[in-house]
């Protein structure tokens, strides 16, 4: 075990004599810290915290109680190999979260990224990958291989089915559940549910200049709200838009995606 100065342990914890603990670390009463964890500069671990397996921690992270990180995934395949989970720095993870290790079938990693934040009872399975400031909802679950692009926000008590994928800036609404590729950008709402236009709230929140709103929300009429076929409607979109990265990243996440991206709404389009 290697801990470094000015770092706090409380003496109920159980740490593994196989673990690295950064400075300033602070963990807290009956915290498990098992073999092959790497705990960053200034993470703090709440009670009854239980970090085990090939687990890396960034830096300024904080884990509330009963959060249970880095346990072996919840498949049947899966043998016990050396599989491994990495969580970006200053990420909060709230209470009874579930994050687990990746599978020998799948790339081997579970990653979270920086600056996420997931909120009471979330659940991420074996080998997703999690942009940055991404949201999870209390209660939302993400099944095996799910791919999360960045500053995506689950609504509480959603659902994603294992190898979807979600793109970046996506608002899914509470409640939700799909089994399709969500694209960035937009809002997505119901059970196998409809998208309702662009995220505008969000996208306004991020800087995004009215230009570039502009161009996404036409991109999204011509290809969801007009009358051809959605790979002859990407290539108009292209034709006219295409010069715009966000535009492009927005035509390029369809086209590519293996599952299928959800109908448009006939109801409100975006606000």
């Amino acid at each position: 075990m290697h801990i470094e100065k000015e770092t706090y342990i409380h003496p109920t914890a159980i740490i593994s004599t196989d673990s690295k603990i950064a400075r300033g670390v602070k963990i807290g009463p009956y915290a498990v810290i098992g073999p092959g964890v790497e705990i960053g500069l200034e993470t703090e671990i709440g009670p009854h915290s239980v970090i085990e397996g090939n687990t890396r921690l960034g830096e300024k992270i904080k884990i509330f109680q009963f959060a249970s990180i880095g346990a072996p995934p919840q498949d049947l395949k899966y043998a016990g190999g050396p599989t491994r989970l990495e969580i970006g720095d200053r990420t909060i993870i709230r209470e009874f979260v579930t994050v687990h290790r990746g599978t020998e079938g799948g790339c081997g990693i579970t990653r979270v990224g920086e600056q996420c934040l997931l909120m009471a009872y979330c659940h991420v399975a074996h080998d997703c990958q999690v942009g940055d400031g991404v949201i999870m909802s209390n209660g939302a679950t993400l099944g095996g291989h799910v791919e999360i692009e960045e500053h995506v926000i689950i609504g509480g008590l959603s659902a994603i089915h294992q190898f979807c994928r979600i793109g970046a800036y996506a608002f899914l609404g509470g409640m939700s559940g799909t089994n399709k590729d969500i694209p960035p950008f937009v809002k997505y709402w119901g059970q196998r549910g409809n998208l309702y236009g662009l995220n505008l709230i969000g996208l306004r929140r991020q800087g995004f200049s009215r230009e570039v709103i502009e161009a996404l929300r036409e991109a999204y009429r011509i290809v969801f709200k007009g009358n051809n076929m959605v790979k002859d409607a990407i290539n108009v979109v292209e034709s006219r838009l295409g010069t715009i990265p966000e535009v492009k990243r927005f035509t390029e996440f369809i086209r590519s995606s293996k599952r299928g991206v959800p109908m448009a709404s006939n109801g409100e389009e975006d606000s």
